[in-house]
């Protein structure tokens, strides 16, 4: 029960905490679940990030439960999973409460336009930090710049991105495979 409880408890920071979408959850999670828990590596995390990004519904929800699925199975994926939803819950009844009324205030106005640069900068964060354990070689590399020089070219749907990088992905590593296995079979 105690780890169910931490699985809450962690989620719940995490729901609370994530502002301006799935992007800001990453240094959260880098944190919490990666540094201080050990609940999960770094590449597992990004792993589970990129599937819950392929999925239908809140890539924060979609993360949550894979994270509390491999740590405590499907009951601990529901824990992970609502866990991250009740801040959100608790945070959008209260806000459509008072919004209404407050919303033309230029104080609140500011105040939104605050949450938002600082949402960039945890964006920047989370791509630094991400980057770095991402970019293993030149392979790594190129199934990068190929889907942003793709989008800024054509608009693109991005499942369609994600679908191609994963089959490229594939490829590549059986055509390093098969280059590897023809140069240890010449070299002998």
């Amino acid at each position: 029960m105690k780890e169910y409880l931490q699985l809450f408890w962690a989620f719940i920071k995490v729901g609370a905490l994530t502002f301006g979408g799935g992007y800001a959850m990453l240094p959260i999670l880098q944190r919490d679940i990666v540094e201080n828990y050990k609940w999960a590596t770094e590449e597992e995390v990004m792993d589970y990030y990129a599937m819950a990004q392929c999925l239908p519904g809140i890539i924060m929800v979609n993360t949550s439960t894979f994270i509390g699925q491999h740590r405590k199975g499907t009951i601990g994926g529901f824990v992970a999973g609502f866990a991250s939803t009740v801040p959100s819950l608790v945070i959008i009844t209260v806000i459509a409460m008072f919004l209404a009324r407050f919303a033309e205030y230029p104080v609140v106005q500011n105040a939104f336009a605050g949450i938002r640069a600082c949402v960039v900068v945890l964006i920047i964060n989370a791509v630094v930090k991400l980057w770095k354990s991402a970019i293993v070689d030149w392979k790594a590399l190129v199934i990068i710049f190929l889907p942003v020089f793709v989008l800024s070219v054509l608009e693109v749907s991005p499942i369609l991105l994600v679908v191609a990088a994963a089959i490229a992905g594939i490829a590549i590593t059986l055509i390093s495979g098969r280059l590897k296995k023809g140069n240890g079979g010449e070299a002998q």
